[in-house]
């Protein structure tokens, strides 16, 4: 396989409200824009929020089914679909990087909404190959940086490793009058900032022991969606830039901060 001279940059994207998907927002435009200005890639790895596993699966089928997990939505959002091709080549070469840790090709999921909810802004005409890795239940914080420590030479062989939740959620402190993020908490501007400090910095390490923040049972009282990002940190050389392509906290407490590790255009 052919290694490029300078590595495929890396994203985090706050996922935030499924109807991302179909609604122009600051920040889904956002994710039009990085779709037009990064690299066009070889496939896609994800690291979705919504795909908890005993273990660690990665999507191996030829046509991964477009998965509605989610319910309350609109018609249209329900009956949406992102039909890009699978990657079992990609999958496979995921379990040689991850040895000694036993992953396993599933053909049983698919694409969930936190990966195709983007996804189909990045890639609307769902034509690069895509496949998932799932969140290990029983790993550490450490673990899901040490995976993307792992998954390094991936960027140098075109693929784009995208992980998608959100640095600040808990949904039982939205406020929906606030969909626009004119009146943030406190205490999600303050974690979310905690955090970006820490990724310009270059800090997975420090954020592998997040848990142990006095904010974090505010900012991520189920760790789900703050997962993602720290393989994506993980990914980083030494001397590459991290910029946010997006931020900003929508419904009082919901993160909506990309994180982009390696592409010198963006602004930091």
């Amino acid at each position: 396989m052919a290694v490029a001279d300078h590595p495929m940059p890396a994203l985090f994207l706050g996922h935030g409200n499924p109807m991302n998907a179909l609604v122009d927002t600051p920040h889904s435009l956002a994710w039009e824009e990085l779709g037009r200005t990064l690299p066009r890639p070889r496939a896609i790895l994800c690291i979705s929020a919504h795909w908890e596993t005993a273990g660690w699966l990665v999507t191996a089928m030829e046509r991964p089914r477009t998965i509605h997990d989610f319910h309350g939505f609109p018609r249209e959002l329900h009956a949406f679909d992102y039909p890009a091709p699978g990657a079992p080549a990609l999958a496979q070469r995921v379990c040689e990087l991850l040895e000694p840790l036993n992953v396993q090709g599933t053909q049983e999921w698919g694409l969930d909404h936190g990966a195709w909810g983007v996804l189909c802004r990045l890639h609307p005409v769902a034509d690069v190959p895509v496949a998932q890795l799932s969140l290990n239940r029983q790993a550490t914080l450490a673990d899901f940086v040490d995976l993307g420590r792992r998954l390094r030479p991936l960027r140098r062989e075109g693929v784009l490793i995208l992980g998608s939740g959100n640095i600040v959620h808990h949904l039982g402190q939205l406020d929906w009058g606030d969909e626009a993020g004119q009146h943030p908490k406190p205490w999600a501007n303050d974690f979310d900032n905690w955090v970006a400090e820490l990724a310009l910095a270059g800090g997975a390490s420090a954020l592998a022991s997040a848990e142990s923040h006095p904010l974090w049972p505010l900012a991520a009282p189920t760790r789900e969606h703050f997962l993602p990002l720290l393989p994506v940190l993980g990914l980083r050389e030494e001397g590459e830039r991290t910029t946010f392509p997006c931020e900003g906290i929508v419904m009082g407490s919901l993160s909506m901060r990309g994180v982009c590790i390696g592409a010198q255009a963006l602004r930091p």
